[in-house]
Order: structure tokens, then sequence, then C-alpha cells
């Protein structure tokens, strides 16, 4: 099955499982950021979603395919913490066991919410997120346990991308141009695929931007040195099999840097009294920086999850 036939039956197939299963989370319209912009604007609330995040579309959907088999053999999964925390909470539903492997830099929030679910989670003794899914790979095969990738896989492409973007277009049928996240391409590219031919403008942190020297050297970057910051969720290489799906559909990358993000999820809560995670707020930061570049129709921006410590949350307060 090519990739265009994977996601083309993928996810209508998404969609199908999760509705009644997911929150169909709001569009809201921004009068700051339409103002600002000069093109009506929507911010597409997946922080509202259940976990906190987008990710529990993929997660619910992925554990959905496993077989018998390896439902009683388990699965393991590596995560900076969101996708985490929604295979946590959909293997619980499901009855499967799970392990949780995570750099040892994941957000406090994150890897609570985890434990809190029930999971077995494994701290690695690295800061990056590369880094701990090589060594989770290799714990998956000495366990025998399935791997599930929290972007490189099509039906979490599918899933976190594909059923955001066909909700998306119905409620905002006229929006042309959608700003959206990017860490290891499972949401954006699965996002890109449902609403191609459309505008793409991608978000990255400037210390960690995969995606760019992926165009730049004409093949996936999907290692890349740990850097230090509050936004983990968009840290490191992007992913082998979402980066052929999005670049040929991308318009625009944008980067923004840790004190551009930091006012990103301030802008958020003084404009739209929303908390939203520094990952999240990438593509506020993109807008509010004017890197998005200039701007002719209807705009979805797209908030991936509002899962932070109350530690974060000082830092960022206290920033000016």
């Amino acid at each position: 099955m090519t990739t265009a036939d994977s996601l083309a039956q993928l996810i209508p197939q998404a969609a199908a499982y999760l509705k009644g299963r997911v929150r169909r989370t709001p569009l809201e319209f921004s009068p700051a950021l339409t103002e600002l912009l000069g093109v009506p604007v929507w911010l597409k609330l997946e922080s509202l979603q259940l976990t906190g995040s987008f990710k529990i579309r993929g997660a619910l959907f992925r554990l959905s395919l496993l077989t018998e088999q390896e439902r009683r053999d388990g699965a393991l999964t590596c995560s900076a913490g969101n996708h985490g925390k929604a295979v946590a909470y959909a293997a619980r539903k499901m009855g499967v066991r799970i392990a949780i492997c995570v750099p040892k830099s994941v957000d406090r929030a994150k890897h609570d919410g985890m434990l809190a679910l029930g999971a077995d989670v494994r701290v690695s003794d690295f800061d990056g997120y590369d880094e701990t899914e090589e060594w989770a790979r290799k714990m998956a095969a000495d366990e025998a346990r399935t791997f599930i990738s929290g972007f490189d896989d099509y039906a979490i492409m599918a899933a976190n991308g594909g059923t955001v973007a066909l909700e998306v277009v119905e409620d905002a049928p006229s929006a042309r141009t959608f700003v959206l996240p990017v860490g290891g391409g499972g949401l954006s590219a699965g996002f890109a695929y449902a609403v191609h031919p459309s505008r793409i403008v991608a978000c990255q942190h400037a210390l960690s931007p995969a995606l760019r020297l992926s165009l730049d050297s004409g093949s996936a970057v999907t290692k890349l040195p740990a850097v230090e910051t509050m936004a983990g969720g968009i840290e490191g290489g992007i992913g082998a099999l979402t980066f052929p799906v999005l670049a040929p559909r991308l318009d625009r990358v944008a980067l923004v840097t840790e004190d551009e993000i930091v006012e990103g999820v301030q802008w958020m809560l003084a404009h739209h009294q929303y908390l939203i995670e520094p990952t999240a707020a990438v593509t506020v930061a993109a807008c509010l920086s004017g890197k998005i570049g200039e701007l002719h129709d209807p705009t979805v921006v797209v908030i991936s999850g509002r899962n932070v410590s109350a530690d974060t949350v000082k830092k960022i307060l206290c920033r000016s």
C-alpha cells in the first residue's frame, strides 16, 4: 500500500473510530490575531482535548489496531510527554499493558500525568528525545513488545493530523492557510495530506529545526542533538515516514526562538485566557513574530496542548 493510499483510507477510518471517543474541539475566532495579520484567524483548540493534547486521537486509534497477541505481549512507546500521557489513558481504557520511555528532561506535569494513569514510566539517562527513542526501541525488542511511534506511523498521522483537519475544514470551510506545530511531523503530515492543496506553514524551534534541515538536504534528518528548551515536544528529528508526506505539501517553515515561544504563552493567556504549553505556543509565536509571511486568506492556527508544570508556568510569567 502506498503512502497516499494508506492515508486516504486511514483518515476516514480514524475519524469514524474516534467519533464519540474524543472531543470535537472548538474553533475559536481570534479578534487580536485577525487585527494583527489582516485576515480572519481562528484557533483550533486541541489544548482542550482529552489528556490535554491532540495526541489522544492517535493513541486511541493506534492501540485499536493492535492484534490480540500484541495486546497480550504489551506495547512500548517513547514520548516527550503528551503522547505518553495519551497512550497511558488509551491503554488503561483498552486493557493494554504499556511501558512509556521518557527523556530525563520531561516536564514534571507530563511525567506525573502518565504515572497517575497507571503507566509503567521509564526515565532514560538522556536529555533529548532522539537518544531516548533509540533506547526505547531496543527495550521493546528485548521485551518482545510492539513499539508505537508517537509520529512516524501512518495510523498516527491519520488520527493526529487527518482527523483534526477534517474538523477544521467543516467548521471553517473558507480557510486556506493552516499554521501547524512540527516536531516529529505526525500532526502536520496528516493534516497537510487531508487539506491539500492549501497553504501550510510549519512552525519549529530555531534550535531544533529538523524540518528545515531536511528540506535543505533533501532527506529526513531523523536525529538532532538535544537542546535546552521549555518546548520539549518539538525537540528532535523529523520522522522518516512523515517527511515525504509533509515536504511536497509545505509552503513555509517558520523558526521561532525560545523568547518568542514564551511570549506566545503569555499572549494566549492575556488575549484568550487559555494557559497552553510552550510546545503549543510555537504557532502563536510564529504569528506574533511575523515569520509566517504575508497572508491573503482566512487562516487557522492549531494550538496543540496545555500540559505544563507549575514550575514552568512560574518561569514563563516571571519573564518580561
